[in-house]
């Protein structure tokens, strides 16, 4: 049973979540004391976030950023503050997805259930790609190359494992935003656009350089 993790302040709405998603079989616990999130998460040991950006004393952000130095977890932003810098802000502190509220239970729902499934079905598969000596070992995220690792986040593991698969072709803005999310509802140019550029700087921190290509207008490809 997957266990999910409520970072909201609003009662009313952490318990309606929290209600909704054990009606489908998920384990839920909203954090009380909105000082200790870590504590919380730590002890709750969750498989996913869910995380408001309007806290008490530090921002989802704040808490986010905090989960990162940690974990991997898949953390997925719910917030009435959905403009674009908000939602670019999610994805540079290491958020996967972000809902607008307010939202309809059932699509958080499915949210919730997509994003399970790519995060720990998707690295289940345990397989090993490989391309001009980088290895990328998709079961734990990281990345090798001539003796230096370097471990990516999910959303810059789904963006590498489809231009590994597409070796040679384009993979488009379209298709990377449908692996990514399965829906483009709150994704623009931008918040796409900072995963590769995060992607690249990892890459380069290996000693990969200039892998990924831009094809302005269309996607990206490796060299």
């Amino acid at each position: 049973m997957y266990k999910l993790l409520i970072v909201e302040d609003d009662e009313v709405i952490a318990r309606t979540i929290k209600k909704h998603m054990e009606g489908w079989g998920y384990a839920a616990a909203c954090v009380e004391n909105f000082k200790e999130v870590m504590q919380s998460f730590v002890v709750e040991s969750p498989q996913l976030v869910l995380m408001d950006i309007s806290l008490p004393f530090y921002n989802g952000y704040h808490w986010c950023d905090e989960i990162r130095k940690v974990s991997k977890v898949p953390v997925i932003f719910i917030s009435s503050a959905s403009d674009n810098m908000n939602i670019v802000m999610a994805v540079n502190m290491g958020g996967d997805d972000f809902i607008a509220k307010p939202f309809d239970l059932n699509v958080l729902q499915a949210k919730v259930q997509a994003m399970l499934r790519r995060a720990y079905d998707f690295v289940g598969e345990g397989s090993l790609l490989e391309h001009k000596g980088m290895i990328f070992d998709s079961s734990k995220g990281i990345v090798s190359f001539e003796g230096v690792q370097v471990e990516l986040t999910k959303n810059e593991m789904g963006i590498l494992k489809l231009l590994l698969e597409q070796k040679g072709k384009i993979a488009t803005r379209d298709k990377l935003m449908e692996r990514l999310w399965e829906s483009d509802s709150f994704i623009d140019d931008n918040t796409l656009t900072v995963n590769v550029a995060r992607l690249r700087k990892k890459l380069e921190r290996a000693g990969i350089e200039d892998m990924i290509k831009t094809k302005k207008g269309i996607g990206y490809i490796l060299d």
